[in-house]
C-alpha cells in the first residue's frame, strides 16, 4: 500500500502559541498537497535558550497547547501526524522529556517516544550544548503501527547510534522518523550521509523533518529536511527556509532493498574486543 509522506520544516521561536499556528498552517498545506503522513521537527513547540524561561513555559501532556492543537488538527485533516517532539514537564522531576507523538486521524495518540541519547558537546566556534541538563533521557525504543507498515520513532542525536536503528530494523520497522534540530556545523558535515546510511543499513524509509534558520539568542539550525528511500536515494529535500516537502512512498521498495542486501538476516553475535 503506497502513500505520500510530508516533512514540515520549521524555525521555532521561543513562545509556543505562534509556533502552533505556523506549524498547523503548514500541515494543512501538506495535506492539501496530498500527504497522508505529516511530520514536524524536534522541539516544534519552542526553542527557548533561557533555562528558567524554558522551565516556566514547558507543559505536561494534559495541558500542552500544541499537543491539543495537533490532536484537533489530525481530526480536521484526516491525516496521521507525527509531532516531532515537545518539551514535556513530568511530575516530580527537574528535567523535561523530549517527547515525540504519533497521532491518528481520529486524534488519539498512537505512540510516544522519549529521546534516548543526549547531545552534550562543545563545538568549535564556541557553541556548547548540554541536553542532559535539560532533558531526562528516555529508556525504551518505540515501534508504532501505521496503515502502511511499522514506524520506528527516534529523535535527532539518536541518529549517531546505529544500534538503536538496527534494533528497530530487527523489530520490523519499515519507516524511521528522525525529527531534528541539527546544528549547522554538524549538519553540513554529517546530516545527509548519516540519514542515508540509516536507510541503507536497515532497508527502510527515513523521514527527517528539521528545524532551520536562526532562533533566539543566535542559535542556528541546519534545515535540509529529508525523505530517503531504502536504497539510499534522496526522494525529497528542503533547503534553508520554513516550508514542507513531500514524496510518494512505494512500500515495495522496502522488500526490494532487503532482498538485494539481506544484511538484517546476517547479523551475528560476537565477543567484544579485549581492551
Amino acid at each position: 500500500m503506497n502513500f505520500t509522506a510530508a516533512c514540515v520544516q520549521l524555525s521555532s521561536g521561543r513562545d509556543i502559541e505562534p509556533n502552533i499556528k505556523i506549524a498547523a498552517d503548514l500541515v494543512r498545506c501538506a495535506r492539501d498537497a496530498g500527504a497522508d503522513l505529516i511530520m514536524t521537527p524536534e522541539v516544534s513547540d519552542m526553542i527557548e535558550p533561557k533555562r528558567t524561561a524554558r522551565a516556566e513555559k514547558a507543559r505536561d501532556e494534559a495541558s500542552h497547547p500544541m499537543l491539543a492543537a495537533f490532536r484537533d488538527l489530525a481530526r480536521e485533516t484526516g491525516a496521521h501526524l507525527l509531532l516531532g517532539s515537545l518539551m514535556i514537564r513530568e511530575p516530580g522531576g527537574d528535567r523535561l522529556a523530549n517527547r515525540s507523538f504519533l497521532i491518528a486521524p481520529d486524534g488519539n495518540i498512537l505512540a510516544r517516544y522519549d529521546k534516548i541519547h543526549m547531545f552534550d558537546v562543545d563545538l568549535a566556534g564556541g557553541e556548547s550544548y548540554r541536553e542532559s541538563a535539560v532533558f531526562r533521557p528516555g529508556e525504551a525504543a518505540t515501534l508504532a503501527a501505521l496503515p502502511w507498515g511499522k514506524l520506528g520513532m527516534t529523535i535527532c542525536y539518536d541518529l549517531r547510534f546505529p544500534h538503536l536503528y538496527r534494533a528497530l530494523g530487527h523489530a520490523g520497522a519499515d519507516f524511521i522518523s528522525i525529527p531534528a534540530a541539527f546544528t549547522v556545523p554538524t549538519g553540513k558535515a554529517h546530516w545527509h550521509v548519516l540519514m542515508r546510511a540509516r536507510a541503507i543499513e536497515n532497508g527502510c524509509f527515513v523521514f527527517a523533518p528539521g528545524q532551520c534558520g536562526e532562533h533566539a539568542e543566535g542559535r542556528k539550525t541546519y534545515g535540509h529536511s529529508l525523505i530517503v528511500a531504502p536504497w539510499g536515494e534522496v526522494l525529497a529535500e528542503a533547503g534553508d527556509e520554513v516550508g514542507f516537502i513531500t514524496a510518494a512512498i512505494d512500500t515495495d521498495k522496502i522488500a526490494e532493498a532487503r532482498q538485494a542486501v539481506p544484511s538484517l538476516r546476517h547479523d551475528r553475535g560476537f565477543a567484544p574486543p579485549v581492551a
